[in-house]
């Protein structure tokens, strides 16, 4: 199946359990982050989970830390959705309407399908999961600048599909002054999906 044909029947199932299509839902990709972060963290106040499409990642990181979790996301339909989760979420590019030094951690499960660079940006579920050409289209930017909104000891935990280039990433992300520590990884014909916890050298 392709990429294509598996994001079509997602939708499809979507639609049949009455969830907007154009939210992304969790996946495999969801439950690696979430379960990476839960086990993990240790005793956060305030997370963020950028990119947080329904708000999956962020209710199951909220109900099982006791953390006050705030979703963001650029989709507004995504917002919506998380915040009928019981989420906060707000509309944002990345993490930049956020003050500097608040979180405790930063979680982000970026769009990472590398997409063909003449593609037009079609719907919000395109924004969802493509890359750009080399799937790292908010990889790059996200570490840029998510180091400002830690805390001091904050942590971000950033999943990574092998498709985007891992060594790649982890190098990006040591150039952004982290640590990098794989702490999950599970294969999948497809790709290998890995949970990097970044930590500030």
């Amino acid at each position: 199946m392709t990429d294509s044909q598996r994001e079509d029947s997602k939708s499809a199932l979507a639609e049949r359990r009455g969830v907007d299509p154009d939210v992304y839902q969790p996946a495999e990709d969801s439950g690696l982050l979430a379960e990476a972060a839960i086990e993990s963290l240790s005793e956060p106040e305030l997370v963020l989970e950028v990119g947080t499409g329904s708000g999956w990642v962020a209710e199951q990181v909220d109900a099982e830390t006791g953390a006050r979790v705030i979703g963001s996301d650029l989709n507004p339909y995504a917002c919506r959705q998380a915040q009928n989760r019981g989420i906060e979420a707000i509309q944002a590019n990345l993490v930049a309407p956020f003050a500097d030094g608040v979180f405790d951690a930063v979680l982000f499960n970026p769009p990472y399908l590398p997409t063909d660079p003449d593609n037009k940006w079609d719907d919000w579920m395109e924004h969802a999961l493509s890359g750009g050409e080399d799937g790292r289209r908010l990889i790059v930017p996200f570490l840029k600048d998510v180091s400002r909104v830690l805390a001091p000891g904050g942590e971000v935990y950033l999943l990574v599909s092998s498709l985007t280039g891992y060594d790649i990433v982890v190098e990006l992300a040591e150039e952004a002054g982290f640590s990098v520590d794989d702490i999950r990884q599970e294969s999948y014909p497809f790709e290998t999906l890995s949970i990097l916890k970044l930590t500030a050298k």
